[in-house]
């Protein structure tokens, strides 16, 4: 007859108590990198740097953002990236705003009545994005780089 010595139960629920904590941490570890930041702002850089308007888009997977005139960060349920922008300072457009509408396509001289009021726009876009918050993000970062009379813009919408 084979007989089980008594330590033996003991050792037993150890291992089986030690491998449902190894399951555990496997389980909680992120299954994906967190979402890239830099990018996102390699693609907003690439307008920033030029002297021609343009437009540019760049697929994102992040549930959170925060742009700033200097940085851009994203963040997802497999942590946070953050990147800072090589030409800054550029403006981040607030959705909903007159910034977001030329961001994604209107002509300025249809939401600004001037250059000159377009560039306080920016200005002011750009001071409150200081201590900006996260937010919601969309699913892609558009880029625009803007040239209107003397006034030259890149307008982040994330």
């Amino acid at each position: 007859m084979l007989d089980v010595a008594p330590g033996a139960t003991y050792w037993f629920l150890g291992l089986a108590a030690a491998s449902l904590v190894v399951v555990g941490v496997a389980a909680d570890l992120p299954t994906r990198p967190p979402p890239d930041a830099s990018a996102a702002a390699n693609t907003v850089d690439a307008l920033a740097a030029s002297e021609y308007e343009g437009t540019a888009t760049h697929p994102v997977s992040a549930n959170a953002v925060r742009v700033t005139a200097r940085s851009l960060s994203l963040r997802s349920s497999a942590g946070s990236s953050h990147a800072t922008f090589a030409f800054a300072p550029v403006t981040p457009a607030p959705p909903g705003s007159a910034l977001a509408a030329v961001a994604r396509g209107a002509p300025p001289g249809e939401r600004f009545e001037s250059p000159r009021a377009l560039a306080a726009a920016a200005e002011t876009a750009r001071r409150d994005a200081r201590d900006a918050d996260w937010r919601t993000a969309s699913d892609s970062v558009r880029v625009r780089r803007v040239n209107w009379g003397e006034v030259r813009v890149t307008l982040v919408l994330a």
